[in-house]
């Protein structure tokens, strides 16, 4: 029998972002504010550590309520018909050192794909409590047309709106999880 450990998402200390490019000039940033997870582990160390996320979709925030409503309607992520985005983890890899290459399912908008992220793991440090606390910061890109996500407009110049490239960022601490 293996050793395992879980460890679950402190969304208290945790942050997931999107980026965006805007008519090809400028980026606009959102974030989800309410999600979940955690992360299994086996021996000491995270290799071959599986990563389960789900994030709420209604949560979505990019500082403007009239662009949050936009999303969460049919031309892009159709919160009423999918009010979950899930990742769950088929491979995590250490690359050496601190950077881990984690591939997995994304489903978003009922569709379901593998994609890559990069991991770099932070370390680890007690809280005032003296649980024992691990960070990473995990990036990537998805292209959000593989998802149904094919809204767009033409810019006046002739180009597209919005990218079809979304850059995912997240910024994750994880604790033990409750027994």
């Amino acid at each position: 029998m293996s050793n395992t450990t879980t460890w679950a998402i402190d969304p208290l200390h945790s942050e997931v972002f999107f980026k965006i490019r805007h008519l090809v000039i400028s980026t606009v940033t959102g974030s989800f504010k309410k999600f979940e997870g955690n992360i299994i582990t086996e021996g000491s160390d995270f290799s071959n550590a599986k990563v389960s996320i789900v994030i709420d979709v209604k949560s979505i925030d990019t500082n403007q309520p009239q662009r949050d409503e936009h999303l969460q309607n049919g031309d892009f992520f159709d919160a009423d018909a999918y009010p979950q985005i899930t990742f769950q983890s088929t491979s995590f890899v250490n690359n050496g050192g601190s950077a881990y290459k984690m591939t997995g399912d994304l489903t978003l908008k009922g569709v379901t794909k593998p994609i890559d992220l990069t991991v770099e793991y932070g370390g680890s440090e007690k809280d005032g409590q003296g649980n024992v606390k691990h960070g990473f910061e995990v990036t990537g890109i998805v292209n959000r047309k593989e998802f149904g996500m094919t809204w767009n407009k033409i810019t006046d110049s002739g180009g597209l709106g919005l990218s079809e490239y979304i850059k995912l960022i997240a910024n994750i601490q994880v604790g033990p999880a409750a027994e």
